[in-house]
């Protein structure tokens, strides 16, 4: 060994149970390049190493469940190395997996892990974990790409990696972010203009990756796009993997089946059940993937691959996070019906291994199933806990319509909504939740940013064909605007004509009055979950309790992360490290201490201007744009 690595590490004791790699068919060339890879599920791989690998930030919680400690790895002269891929691990083996995938709806063929590195498996008392890193070079699915990650964007994955765990959401996580002096040429806007970035690599842990798409590498060629899965037809290799994804991920499942077509049919079932569980958590703190393709759909209902996401700031349904989403086929309220459609391509490439009106049944269920964990969710997020009224529908939709029109911020408003107090007999006129309205309008944008947000987003030429249809063919108008586009774009219309007719004053004089109205609602519906109880304080302080974690006091806004790159590209990482800990802390009430017994109340932004994490963002954050 060489003096550097004299020094025994703890991570080259790290025990390795390459489990995937015994039980699934591995591509034997070790040909150099991309390149079509059939009849396997993974390829043998060597990771390129870094120059100088160093440590930005390392999640204790993550490299916890590997048995790690957080003070020994960052500390270790190797780990930067071992954790990079820059040297191979003792009893790891390197491979890429291969799968396909439906993108922005049309099936691309096969892609793959162009630029992860599976490292291994191991098993402990915190469960089975799948090692991985993420921009260790060129694979055979690299397709025309160098297998590199960015600084930029590697910064982002680990953040939300631990953010969405520290939220109780199904993720995979992010052990360590490394970066290092070797670059690369990358165009972050999407512009022409190329700039040299470092490149850097996380180490990313799950039970599984493997995905809906690694089931469409057996797909015959598609009508649409003339593609094909790598090993169409090998249904073989298909059962394989079936068998391999449910005797070790759904053993229960294994155990209760002896019917092969029931079985699969149960793992279906509760894949749908995971699927739609994780969505409604998802709509529930204001998430939006960016790109919902079915190759970035876990088969375990994990939260993977994060890309362009974003969380809602202003609350508008049509959030679109993904700059190269132009149609918005991935918008906020489309992810419930597009997961529900992945499930489809999903059963589709299950084939003979369902049947396929048992399939067709469970895909039903889906949106119904949805709504009732959607709702469920919702009631928590508002402190409806004991009873479950006909009106709580109505009551979070009139919520997030209000939110909507007044551009109220999404996470900030509801951790307010614990402010507002349950009537009590006795008490004044004056007990109406106007403080806490008060606090709710400070979230909420200025007229001028809502005459933007409710300009019409249809084509101009389509828009003025339909306004002259209006005057000269009010009959065949009529048809048009049914249809719901046309709709929901004079909808905008009139909110933007009712918008040029008002002043700031009178625009929060009516915000005011209309949350005053909600609030009134909300109030009463607060009065039934008291109804017939003797401890009314004791049902109030657990009401709130609730919602204070269940509504996040924070979560990685767009402009938080980009304060965390612009530092680390700088070559100060501690923002990535303190926004980590604030992260992992996600419905603490009030700001942590870092390690100097600062307060963490926010950083500067390029104004020099204090922005506080648990801030709704300023303005400089609307020209963020993430592709």
């Amino acid at each position: 060994m060489d003096s550097e690595g004299s020094a025994s590490s703890s991570l080259e004791r790290l025990p390795f149970n390459n489990v995937a790699l015994k039980k699934l068919p591995l591509d034997s060339s070790e040909e150099p390049g991309s390149r079509t890879v059939s009849g396997a599920c993974f390829s043998r791989v060597q990771p390129q190493p870094l120059v100088n690998p160093t440590f930005v930030a390392v999640s204790g919680p993550a490299l916890a469940l590997l048995g790690l400690d957080e003070e020994e790895i960052f500390h270790d002269l190797l780990g930067p190395e071992y954790l990079s891929g820059s040297k191979v691990l003792p009893g790891s083996e390197p491979a890429a997996h291969c799968y396909c995938g439906h993108q922005f709806g049309l099936f691309a063929g096969q892609l793959g892990d162009g630029a992860v590195c599976y490292l291994g498996e191991r098993d402990n008392p915190c469960g089975r974990w799948e090692i991985q890193v993420k921009g260790a070079g060129v694979t055979p699915y690299s397709r025309e790409s160098d297998g590199r990650k960015v600084l930029r964007s590697s910064i982002r994955e680990f953040l939300c990696s631990e953010a969405m765990a520290a939220l109780g959401i199904p993720t995979t996580r992010a052990a360590s972010l490394v970066t290092s002096d070797l670059y690369v040429n990358r165009d972050p806007l999407n512009n022409g203009r190329r700039r040299p970035e470092r490149c850097s690599v996380v180490l990313r842990i799950a039970p599984s990756f493997i995905r809906f798409g690694s089931f469409e590498i057996f797909r015959s060629r598609n009508e649409f796009s003339g593609r094909q899965g790598p090993s169409p037809g090998r249904h073989d290799i298909r059962a394989q993997l079936v068998d391999y994804v449910i005797d070790t991920f759904y053993p229960d499942i294994q155990r209760s089946h002896g019917n092969r077509k029931e079985r699969n049919t149960a793992f279906f079932k509760e894949v749908t059940v995971r699927t739609a569980r994780l969505v409604a958590q998802w709509q529930c703190v204001g998430f939006c993937h960016g790109v919902l393709n079915t190759d970035n759909m876990s088969i375990l209902g994990l939260t993977v691959d994060y890309g362009p996401f974003g969380f809602i700031d202003r609350f508008d349904p049509e959030f679109v996070c993904n700059a190269s989403d132009r149609r918005g086929r991935y918008s906020y309220q489309a992810q419930p019906s597009v997961c529900r459609w992945n499930l489809a391509r999903l059963a589709e490439a299950l084939g003979s291994e369902l049947q396929a009106s048992q399939a067709g049944a469970i895909l039903d269920e889906f949106m119904p199933l949805y709504e009732t964990l959607y709702l469920a969710n919702m009631r928590r997020k508002l402190g409806l806990l004991r009873r479950k009224e006909p009106e709580d529908q109505e009551l979070v939709s009139e919520l997030l319509r209000l939110m909507h029109n007044t551009g109220a911020d999404f996470t900030n408003t509801f951790r307010l909504l614990s402010g507002v107090s349950c009537p009590v007999a006795g008490e004044g006129k004056g007990a109406t939740g106007g403080p806490v309205v008060d606090l709710i309008l400070e979230q909420c944008v200025s007229l001028e940013e809502l005459k933007v947000a409710n300009k019409p987003t249809m084509e101009p030429r389509e828009l003025a064909m339909a306004l002259s249809m209006a005057q000269t063919n009010p009959a065949m108008f009529g048809l048009v605007a049914d249809r719901p586009e046309v709709a929901h774009q004079l909808e905008k219309m009139g909110r933007l004509k009712e918008l040029l007719s008002t002043n700031q004053d009178e625009l929060r004089a009516k915000q005011r009055e209309d949350w005053l109205l909600w609030i009134s609602q909300y109030r009463k519906r607060l009065v039934k979950e008291c109804d017939g109880a003797r401890e009314v304080c004791t049902i109030e302080e657990e009401r709130i309790r609730v919602m204070d974690s269940t509504n996040p006091r924070v979560v990685l806004r767009n402009y938080i992360a980009q304060n965390a790159i612009q530092a680390a590209e700088n070559g100060d990482f501690s923002e990535v490290r303190r926004v980590l800990k604030v992260l992992e802390n996600p419905y603490s009430k009030g700001m942590e201490k870092d390690k100097e017994g600062r307060k963490d109340e926010g950083r500067t932004d390029g104004n020099q201007n204090c922005v506080p994490y648990d801030s709704k963002p300023p303005v400089w954050a609307r020209e963020i744009c993430v592709t």
